[in-house]
């Protein structure tokens, strides 16, 4: 469960060193470097200043880097760490180039682990053979690449899928279904968790606490499987575990009730261990049809609440995800799911709580014969203007990696141009805590390079450069962010005035302080 707290004030104002540059701010008093006629005068307040739309200084953009079936990473299986090294750079790269901020990358697929784990096999999707050894850890270096240019790292996880063949006796030895064959279910070929089943919710909470506690992640992530998509002539027999523990209730409610506990213990257990880490879903994009309550949005495409047991809605009411990140993958004017209709649902059905709402865009549909919109190469790019018209949107994860490289119609290439011209910042979580750090000191220039001393809880830098003429607007948005860095330092590619700030890891800001660069 979420608790409010109060965001922490923010550290006390550091002085710069050097004759070059010094702090501003609200608590910037005559007598310190911000005041001196020697240096400079500080800027009006950037609260004069209306933000400019156009550049939302705190905008979440992501992309899913799937592992299952080896979507996206690696290529494929039996690669060497260093080519599975280098594969993963290169979509790192391609999403900085257009200033993304966040990888959101599978980790289990299917009971198995892209990481060293005391608790479910090494995945297949490593090697080609589950449970084998690849030779070495790949989550540290994951994590690492995505902090080093500034996103978060999100592990995604799939809570229920045992095994994408439903044979127990191919399993690996070790694997937790082998162990324990009575909290399976075979459906559709496959091998699947009952979610019915307390034992099961306390194995995946013990699995995503695990990588919680070990390594330095900023998200846990549920992608939109929880019961088994539905399969012509199958029937997932849970029927002992509802006789056990269905206390009366209606089966669909019993089974949305058992989604629920796991995503109300999932949350509670992420918080307890790292109280800064988020947690979050990407349901399905219809919650339900206005022909099943009118409640829903006016589509008529397939309803998670009542196909796959996901109430979304109860997760946003309850405060037990922090964010809830819808997948869309359908275009403006569809007939059964028109993407400005589930844009406007989702937006009122956050309105009001502090769960953020980002939107999954389908990039993966883009030059398809899908629908006639995914030939146009204008369309991906005009529904993140649709999203910027919603208060309550703040940020899009794109699906997948892969077309992120392959770029098809050259529609990323229009989105970055038209929308991620600049970088941004995390939208704050005020309830993942964090404070501001102290701003940085010493900022000094040395030709075209900025430096400055590290700041205490700091995880990156934001350096913003004043414009040289027109309203100076400083940090009120992020119309003259230039970059954000990990390093302290930045090599400026104009002379000018800049401005440079600490953010610690839920990108709370510092105070600026102020540089100015005479040559490049």
């Amino acid at each position: 469960m979420r608790t409010g707290r109060p965001l922490l004030a923010a550290a006390a104002l550091a002085i710069a060193t050097t004759g070059a540059a010094y702090a501003f701010g609200p608590d910037a008093k005559p007598g310190n470097a911000a005041s001196s006629k020697k240096t400079a005068t500080a800027a009006a307040p950037a609260a004069a200043c209306k933000p400019d739309a156009r550049y939302p200084k705190r905008e979440l953009r992501g992309v899913w880097i799937a592992t299952t079936t080896n979507i996206d990473w690696p290529s494929k299986t039996g690669l060497s760490k260093a080519r599975q090294q280098a594969e993963y750079v290169k979509i790192l790269d391609s999403a900085a180039e257009r200033n993304f901020n966040a990888v959101f990358v599978q980790v289990r697929p299917a009971s198995d682990a892209l990481y060293k784990s005391s608790l479910e096999p090494w995945s297949q999707y490593l090697t080609g053979t589950a449970g084998k050894d690849p030779g070495w850890d790949p989550l540290p270096f994951l994590i690492d690449e995505a902090h080093k240019r500034g996103m978060e790292f999100h592990a995604w996880f799939n809570p229920y899928r045992a095994s994408y063949d439903d044979s127990i006796a191919k399993l690996p030895a070790g694997h937790p279904a082998k162990k324990h064959p009575a909290w399976t279910v075979k459906y559709g070929g496959r091998l699947y968790y009952n979610p019915g089943l307390p034992a099961v919710r306390d194995h995946v909470t013990k699995v995503i606490t695990d990588v919680v506690g070990r390594y330095d992640i900023d998200g846990v992530h549920f992608d939109d499987y929880f019961y088994p998509y539905p399969v012509a002539g199958a029937t997932f027999d849970d029927a002992a575990a509802f006789k056990k523990y269905g206390k009366g209730q209606k089966l669909a409610d019993w089974r949305r009730g058992n989604v629920d506990k796991l995503v109300e213990q999932v949350d509670s257990a992420v918080h307890k261990a790292k109280s800064h880490i988020k947690f979050g879903i990407s349901p399905f994009g219809i919650w339900r049809n206005t022909s099943n309550d009118p409640s829903g949005s006016k589509t008529s495409g397939m309803s998670a609440y009542d196909a796959i047991y996901a109430d979304a809605r109860s997760w946003i009411k309850s405060g037990t995800v922090d964010y809830v990140l819808p997948q869309l993958y359908w275009p403006r004017g569809h007939k059964a799911a028109d993407y400005r209709t589930l844009v406007r649902w989702w937006s009122d059905a956050v309105k009001g709580s502090d769960v953020q709402l980002w939107i999954g865009q389908g990039l993966y549909r883009v030059g398809t014969k899908d629908d006639r919109a995914w030939t146009k190469a204008g369309e991906l790019p005009a529904q993140i203007g649709l999203n910027r018209d919603s208060k309550q949107v703040s940020g899009a994860v794109y699906f997948s990696a892969k077309q992120l490289l392959t770029n098809p119609l050259g529609a990323m290439d229009r989105v970055a141009k038209t929308h991620y011209s600049r970088p941004a910042l995390q939208p704050l979580m005020k309830e993942r805590g964090g404070q501001a750090p102290a701003a940085p000191a010493g900022v000094k220039a040395s030709g075209a390079q900025l430096s400055w001393k590290p700041s205490d809880g700091a995880r990156a830098y934001a350096v913003y450069q004043v414009p040289k003429s027109g309203k100076d607007c400083r940090t009120t948005d992020a119309r003259n962010l230039v970059a954000v860095v990990s390093d302290p330092s930045y090599a400026a590619k104009s002379a000018g005035t800049y401005l440079v700030t600490a953010l610690d890891r839920l990108h709370n800001e510092s105070k600026a302080v102020k540089v100015k660069v005479d040559a490049t």
